[in-house]
C-alpha cells in the first residue's frame, strides 16, 4: 500500500483517476494548479486506487492525503 501526498498547498485542478483503476509507476493521478503552474501528481508505485482523497476544485495542504494505492 503506498499513500500519495501533496508536496506543496495548491488546488485540485483535474482528478484523472477513480477508485479502482489500474495505476502504473509514473502514471498522473492529479494535476494540481499553484501559481498559475500545472503541477502533475504521479504515481509511485504499480497497483490499484483504493481510496480518492480529493476532487476537482479542492485546495489541499502540504501532507495531505491525495490518494491511496494497493
Amino acid at each position: 500500500m503506498a499513500e500519495v501526498r501533496a508536496e506543496m498547498v495548491a488546488n485540485v485542478w483535474k482528478v484523472v483517476v477513480s477508485e479502482g483503476d489500474a495505476v502504473e509507476d509514473g502514471d498522473t493521478l492529479v494535476i494540481l494548479e499553484s501559481m498559475k503552474m500545472e503541477i502533475p501528481v504521479l504515481a509511485e508505485d504499480d497497483g490499484v486506487i483504493a481510496t480518492l482523497k480529493v476532487a476537482e476544485g479542492d485546495v489541499v495542504q502540504e501532507g495531505d492525503l491525495i490518494a491511496v494505492i494497493e
